[in-house]
């Protein structure tokens, strides 16, 4: 679509995943720049390099402002997620970031929560307290509430993140 070669798995839209083995061009064979099997037909633009890590071991921080429910939570809802480290789950993917740790958020409110659309960072909380945080193939709340949003930078280390890995919510404001 558009010439992206990215693969929305929840629309089932795009090139087929890559599979092991597969090259991708890359740059322009007529400036000699491309490389790889097929080179010439995307042009190398401005390099945009990779969001920094922290060394191997160290929990990853992430910039979180309140989020639009965020009164859904009780008042300590800052001081426990901020104030732990958590766990990236085996069941994460490019839809959330599913999250583990020692003390869950507690909601204030327990209604039902009718979906909302939501910008890709949100850090939506269901039922077991644990936040997930939606990344770029996210679909609305199903129903829980939002309790933090990443900021922009923040959301480009989170796509980074792989399953096991450590990280640790930091108030921006």
């Amino acid at each position: 679509m558009l010439g992206s070669r990215s693969w929305d798995s929840l629309a089932q839209l795009g090139p087929a995943p890559l599979s092991v083995g597969e090259v991708l061009p890359v740059g322009d064979a007529s400036d000699g720049v491309g490389v790889g099997a097929g080179a010439g037909a995307w042009p190398v633009v401005d390099a945009v390099p990779p969001p920094l890590l922290p060394w191997p071991g160290d929990p990853v921080v992430l910039d979180v402002v309140p989020g639009p429910r965020d009164d859904w939570f009780t008042p300590e809802w800052r001081t426990t997620l901020t104030g732990q480290e958590f766990h990236v789950s085996p069941d994460s993917d490019r839809v959330g970031v599913r999250t583990t740790a020692s003390t869950p958020l507690v909601r204030a409110v327990t209604r039902e929560l009718p979906s909302e659309g939501v910008e890709t960072g949100s850090l939506q909380v269901p039922p077991a307290g644990f936040p997930v945080l939606f990344l770029a193939d996210h679909p609305v709340t199903g129903g829980y509430p939002v309790v933090a949003v990443l900021t922009p930078e923040s959301v480009d280390r989170a796509a980074q993140l792989r399953p096991g890995d450590t990280l640790r919510f930091r108030l921006a404001r």
